[in-house]
């Protein structure tokens, strides 16, 4: 008899992805799989793809600062959390597993007071006010950082890292370097800045491409309408705005990488043993998450950061060669790492509370 958990999270994909990245191996496990997310969220779209059932509730952002929705999100909240219990008495999951995001909050109270085991994940250094909202009633929660656990109870605490895709895993280094017209054998380096882009980042590594296309072939992702078309031929540098497929290719062929530092984007760099420069989105656009994960990695040996606002051509240059060139020891730092196997270790703790 197959064994029944409901998955949650959403409101972004940094709320979702790693759900994904569940999805299969819990199948392979005989594992049935509900999802419950918001009625018309980021996690509706993303799910759709796997074909699995799929339930809305209605949510509410709980806001720490003054917002007229602040009178009405409570009543959501409150409504979610009815028809999350009518649900779940529906699906009757053995376990939850909580990628975090307001939607999981009705979802997982909900879950406690019908004592279904649940396990919670938090990706950034310090716990989001939604799981910390869930933590009480929970059996576990997982983490991506060794700072986080003295932020967490001590007998629910699990160091994990991020969920990673396995196909990302599985990329081909020639088809990398054919799908950017790479034919020497010169070092490729990666830069990365999420979805929409880092147009500081993108600035410097245009600024610096003089100085490091004499030894790197440069593969560059830029972020929606943010090409250069000015550069669109210059040899040994390719850009493209979002690659999706071939992403697990481009990773595969990159000998150094230089990416923001989301919690998903640099649990992939580590997983895929990627030497590694982060530029951390500025605390004054962020709630600072970004510069606290690059700070951890930089403590452990994996990453040297560079912040947003110390980044010129100089430093990233000289960054990228010390990385370069010392990048076997960062790869056995990484190699170290407890924080990579995460798909494994979550599968063991689900398969834990279904026994």
């Amino acid at each position: 008899m197959s064994k029944r958990i409901v998955l949650t999270g959403g409101g972004t994909a940094g709320h979702v992805t790693p759900n994904l990245a569940l999805i299969p191996p819990l199948q392979e496990a005989g594992y049935d799989i509900t999802y419950i997310g918001s009625y018309d969220g980021i996690e509706k779209r993303l799910i759709a793809d796997f074909g699995i059932p799929y339930y809305g509730v209605a949510t509410g952002k709980l806001r720490r600062y003054f917002d007229p929705q602040n009178f009405s999100d409570p009543f959501r909240v409150m409504k979610g959390f009815f028809e999350a219990q009518s649900i779940l008495k529906k699906v009757r999951p053995e376990v939850i597993f909580s990628k975090g995001g307001f939607v999981s909050v009705p979802v997982i109270r909900a879950a406690g007071l019908l004592r279904i085991p649940c396990i919670l994940h938090e990706s950034d250094m310090t716990p989001g006010l939604a799981n910390r909202i869930c933590i009480p009633v929970a059996k576990k929660v997982c983490c991506n950082f060794p700072e986080t656990m003295a932020a967490l109870p001590q007998d629910k605490a699990v160091l994990t890292g991020t969920p990673i895709r396995k196909e990302l895993m599985e990329g081909d280094v020639a088809a990398g370097r054919k799908l950017c017209g790479f034919e020497d054998d010169k070092p490729v380096l990666m830069i990365i800045g999420g979805s929409l882009g880092a147009q500081s980042v993108n600035e410097t590594i245009r600024l610096a491409l003089p100085r490091l296309l004499p030894q790197f072939n440069v593969v560059h992702i830029c972020g929606k309408e943010k090409m250069d078309n000015l550069m669109l031929n210059v040899p040994g540098y390719k850009q493209f705005e979002y690659v999706k497929n071939e992403l697990k290719d481009i990773f595969a062929m990159a000998d150094i990488v230089v990416s923001r530092a989301g919690a998903n984007a640099i649990c992939e760099i580590l997983a895929l043993r990627k030497p590694n420069i982060l530029i951390p989105l500025s605390p004054r656009n962020s709630r600072g998450d970004q510069s606290l994960n690059a700070g951890s990695f930089q403590a452990q040996g994996f990453s040297v950061v560079i912040e947003n606002d110390d980044l010129d051509e100089d430093i990233l240059v000289e960054s990228i060669e010390e990385v370069y060139n010392d990048r076997d020891t960062y790869i056995e730092r990484m190699n170290h790492s407890n924080q990579y196997n995460a798909t494994a270790t979550i599968l063991g703790l689900i398969d834990s509370l279904t026994q």
